[in-house]
């Protein structure tokens, strides 16, 4: 299965003229790939599929449905994690 997983933007940079950023899913990070939101900031939630962020979602949204996907099991799945926290 290939979901959008929400997570929250901690760091931004430049890599060979990408953005690239890394990711808080709720305590496992992951790098991912701007170049589809070019004025995302840090600190703002975005979905990510496939290692590219595809669209901005607000805290709220992005809470629940990584409290969702933790409950059915689904966030260890895609995340390829053991164990993921989801409230910090």
């Amino acid at each position: 299965m290939c979901l959008g997983i929400p997570g929250r933007i901690t760091e931004i940079w430049d890599d060979r003229g990408t953005r690239m950023a890394l990711v808080d899913f709720g305590g496992v990070t992951r790098t991912v790939c701007l170049a589809y939101l070019p004025d995302v900031t840090v600190g703002q939630y975005t979905i990510i599929h496939a290692g590219f962020a595809l669209t901005s979602v607000d805290e709220d949204a992005a809470r629940q449905t990584l409290a969702m996907f933790r409950e059915l099991g689904l966030l260890d799945e895609e995340l390829g994690t053991a164990k993921a926290e989801v409230d910090r």
